[in-house]
């Protein structure tokens, strides 16, 4: 969820080989005698804005852990997971779609999950239009390509993979044949761009849009929600399979009992989480992504079926079903129109 913050970091390989260049080393071990890991942040905002609300908490990290965590802000998810991959990179907050690519392809798993100030361990995905506008989700789904719409990263759960999941497959919508255009952004700038009338539709999502009413109430006072999806997964924690276990255990403790003790100084870590708009940490393993598993199964069955190749259209379909077996069993929504694609 949603804390979409962010440098706007180059993409490509020069990227990854400044990452690298940066990581942990013999030397940065020798300077500061802890052992040092990279964090990665994975959002959608702006550095300057995040980065004062994240370092007090990666300072008690490593005040309590006595491990040095060097922050890494990023707004491309490709370019993270790829370095959390070649082990540039051990540790890091993901939302949910970008975990599961860690999980999946980067030798990552989950630590914890995120809950939010009030407890929940979910928020949503939504479309804003600008207020007085008059455009309704009804005018969205008439696919006639009179609206522009603007999309997230695509490796984005909320402002990609959830609208495409509850929303535009279900209607039997492609968004790119339907809008008159189709641009992927950061949240911040769809709600800029819808603000301002730039877009006439923009996915975000409800943690977003707590953020913009803080640090940008006149952008947030310019834009109205027409859909919202069912609750998603919130964001996690997750590190390297071979990250020290040591290391990996005191991380998993410090996150999960953070903010929870009695007293000033639990008081001021609880501050530091309001910051971010969290409530805490609790314990999750990977299976807490199956609900992404499924909306990403759903995808690929999606394209299998534009294919027309009905060889691949029986692959994806049995491996929608057999997802689809196991999120139900954990409670994971399905869309309100259709159960399958």
């Amino acid at each position: 969820m949603i804390l979409r913050r962010s440098l706007l970091l180059a993409t490509g390989p020069a990227a990854l080989l400044g990452l690298a260049a940066c990581g942990p080393s013999a030397a940065d071990k020798a300077a500061n005698g802890k052992p040092t890991i990279n964090f990665s942040i994975l959002s959608a905002e702006n550095q300057q804005s995040m980065e004062p609300l994240w370092q007090p908490l990666l300072d008690d990290m490593e005040k309590q852990t006595g491990v040095h965590p060097k922050a890494y802000f990023a707004s491309n998810y490709t370019s993270l997971i790829t370095a959390m991959k070649f082990n540039q990179t051990q540790v890091g907050w993901f939302s949910a779609l970008p975990a599961l690519e860690a999980v999946d392809r980067a030798n990552a798993e989950v630590l914890g999950r995120v809950i939010d100030a009030g407890g929940e361990g979910v928020y949503t995905s939504v479309l804003i239009v600008k207020k007085g506008s008059g455009i309704k989700l009804a005018d969205v789904l008439k696919c006639d390509k009179r609206l522009s719409m603007g999309m997230g990263d695509p490796q984005s759960t909320s402002g990609t993979l959830a609208p495409m999941y509850y929303l535009f497959s279900p209607h039997g919508i492609d968004p790119s044949s339907c809008f008159k255009n189709v641009k992927s952004a950061s949240h911040q700038a769809n709600l800029g761009s819808v603000a301002n009338g730039i877009q006439d539709v923009a996915s975000n999502n409800s943690v977003g849009l707590v953020f913009a009413g803080r640090e940008t109430p006149e952008m947030r006072n310019k834009i109205e929600v027409i859909w919202e999806s069912p609750p998603l997964p919130e964001s996690c924690i997750v590190a390297r399979k071979d990250l020290d276990p040591a290391i990996k255990d005191k991380l998993r403790s410090f996150f999960l009992t953070y903010g929870t003790q009695a007293g000033p100084e639990g008081d001021r870590q609880r501050q530091v989480l309001k910051g971010l708009a969290y409530g805490g940490f609790r314990p999750a393993d990977d299976s807490y992504l199956d609900p992404i598993r499924l909306m990403k199964a759903n995808g690929e069955l999606v394209e299998a079926k534009k294919s027309g190749d009905a060889g691949k259209i029986a692959e994806a379909q049995k491996a929608f079903d057999a997802i689809s077996a196991k999120a139900t069993s954990v409670g994971a929504s399905t869309p309100a129109t259709v159960t399958k694609p």
